[in-house]
């Protein structure tokens, strides 16, 4: 299994040794030759969702990432990459990768000083699962196909739609593999 990993900005090395712990085969993506690569997923980091958005377009990466992922390319988005796979930012469209049927709130959890860490449920995971949010968004609602994974404070914090997999939270800043496991498991 060889999963790119969106090498913008942002905490990529940080899922790359995430993945690898748990058997896969990585590599990242800082350019268009780089996208053209054999790959089985995608993760998409946190990082600033602008910059993000704006390196995307520079690069001439936003489409084919886009088109990828509507055509079946199982994803997963943690932060700033929910914000990028978010379809609605404030009952809004986005001009972003705008795959997934959710509304994003940005900065929901406020300034860096406003980040923290705790523990919870998360559908089809059986254990709680570890959560650091920083500048988390979090999802204001969910429609069409997509389905809430988890829920912290009554904010949806993880959500799914069919190879879509997003999270406001940062599980690879932890020593708990369960989130990127459920995410091989839905390659």
């Amino acid at each position: 299994m060889r999963i790119a990993i969106l090498a913008l900005q942002g905490a990529f090395v940080e899922h790359e040794r995430m993945l690898q712990s748990l058997g896969a085969d990585t590599f990242e993506i800082r350019n268009i030759e780089d996208w053209q690569q054999q790959k089985d997923g995608l993760v998409i980091p946190g990082g600033e969702s602008t910059t993000m958005t704006k390196l995307l377009n520079d690069l001439q990466l936003m489409e084919p990432i886009r088109e990828a992922i509507k055509g079946g390319l199982p994803v997963f988005g943690t932060c700033a990459g929910l914000i990028e796979l978010a379809k609605l930012e404030h009952g809004e469209p986005t001009n972003r990768v705008s795959t997934m049927d959710i509304e994003v709130y940005r900065n929901a959890y406020g300034r860096q000083l406003g980040s923290f860490q705790t523990t919870a449920s998360f559908k089809g995971i059986e254990k709680e699962v570890s959560m650091t949010f920083i500048r988390a968004p979090f999802i204001n609602k969910v429609y069409g196909s997509a389905e809430v994974l988890a829920i912290v404070d009554g904010h949806i914090v993880a959500a799914r739609q069919e190879k879509q997999l997003v999270t406001a939270f940062h599980p690879e800043l932890g020593d708990d593999t369960a989130v990127h496991q459920y995410f091989i498991d839905m390659i």
